[in-house]
């Protein structure tokens, strides 16, 4: 399997996104006993079944990559991948839809900073530009369905309909997955 610099693999919930960037973190791994791995989280557990869906997928993932370091970042997503990358290091980001959620919707709905969300975009999409290592980033492609029909809900799918095009403007790859399966949208050769 081939690691770009930068992939963006996106994909409805459950349709092998994130087994995709296990996939290429162990096909990574493998290839050379100096090659590391970090998993960048964003999700939070707001309640049990959160709670319990992570320590699901984190016991899966030691499982599958016990030498993948995973590193819990819910919302400065651009300084753990400034921080972590290197040459050696792919780092799998997984995923923008949870990350863009936290950013847009705060427990304390006063502190909602539209500027801040626009800067930590920005931010996030030249880290990834400038990344020293190859970097996988999970996201959902969300915008196939019906128009919702909640003000709030709009302006999330809109949000995250720009964060998805800017960065698939930037990386090498664009992947798509649909049951598990794997369309390529956009594959720069290197």
């Amino acid at each position: 399997m081939s690691i770009a610099r930068s992939e963006l693999i996106l994909g409805g919930q459950k349709s092998g996104k994130s087994a995709r960037a296990e996939m290429l973190a162990q096909s990574w791994l493998q290839a050379s006993p100096d090659h590391r791995a970090i998993f960048i989280a964003t999700a939070q557990a707001w309640d049990d079944e959160m709670q319990a869906r992570i320590a699901r997928h984190q016991a899966d993932r030691a499982l599958r990559l016990p030498t993948m370091r995973t590193i819990e970042e819910p919302l400065a997503v651009a300084a753990a991948i400034r921080a972590h990358s290197q040459p050696d290091c792919l780092i799998v980001l997984d995923c923008l839809t949870l990350w863009l959620t936290n950013w847009l919707m705060p427990l304390d709905h006063d502190a909602l900073d539209l500027n801040a969300i626009e800067h930590a975009i920005t931010e996030l999409v030249d880290v990834v530009k400038s990344a020293q290592g190859p970097i996988v980033i999970v996201s959902n492609e969300i915008g196939l369905g019906v128009i919702p029909m909640g003000r709030e809900v709009r302006a999330y799918v809109d949000h995250l309909g720009k964060l998805n095009q800017a960065l698939a403007a930037t990386v090498e790859r664009v992947s798509l997955m649909v049951a598990g399966m794997r369309l390529s949208l956009k594959d720069k050769e290197r």
